[in-house]
């Protein structure tokens, strides 16, 4: 296929295709940005998972330590925040916990609606290039002395557009359900850690209330 007979194509859905190509630069982008920063988050956020798991008990002090190691993570915040309310009791905590994950949560999936936008878009131009294109194709019956090969190849040209929709449309829906499952590994990292953190400060509470009562 030569750059003539592609910008051809291009030109026969009025510029479609080159919308098309847009959209699956942009889909390509979201999907290399997104699954780099999941890759590092999982791993990174294992290492955090470890740490905190290496812990009988935890206080403000050892809270903030682990906050501060996990650097720009998203368990990062759930630390942080955890060690700020450290003295709360066990259900005002979870609660304080519970509005950290919620605020982390946008920051996580971020550029997936990107995604899902071209998902549903791509096919739907696709489809519009095509009836342009038909448009051509069928335009040459008015002229005396067409050529049937003339009005076939021009239909088999307006069909591309729609191919290259439905394409980017399959490789962005398995890219879009692939980084929707890494989404929910991240959430699954951070639950995890926010249940640790709960069940090592209870543990530490007796302790703690006995050293202030000077037992």
């Amino acid at each position: 296929m030569t750059l003539a007979y592609v910008l051809h194509l291009a030109a026969y859905s009025d510029g479609v295709l080159y919308v098309l190509a847009l959209l699956l630069l942009l889909a390509l982008t979201v999907t290399l940005d997104r699954f780099w920063y999941f890759r590092r988050t999982l791993l990174q956020g294992a290492r955090v998972v470890r740490a905190v798991a290496g812990h009988e008990r935890l206080g403000a002090a050892e809270l903030a330590r682990l906050g501060s190691e996990a650097g720009r993570l998203p368990e990062a915040a759930l630390l942080t925040a955890a060690a700020e309310h450290a003295a709360l009791g066990a259900d005002a905590l979870a609660g304080r916990l519970d509005e950290a994950i919620l605020l982390i949560a946008p920051r996580i999936d971020r550029g997936l609606w990107v995604l899902d936008t071209i998902v549903t878009l791509a096919p739907l131009l696709g489809l519009f290039g095509t009836i342009i294109g038909m448009f051509h194709a069928f335009s040459v019956l008015a002229s005396p002395g067409h050529a049937p090969t003339a009005v076939t190849g021009g239909v088999a040209d307006a069909l591309v557009a729609t191919a290259s929709g439905i394409f980017i449309a399959m490789l962005g829906l398995a890219a879009f359900n692939t980084l929707q499952n890494r989404v929910r590994l991240v959430l699954l990292q951070l639950d995890t850690v926010r249940t640790m953190v709960l069940n090592r400060l209870a543990a530490g509470a007796p302790a703690l209330r006995a050293v202030a009562a000077g037992e």
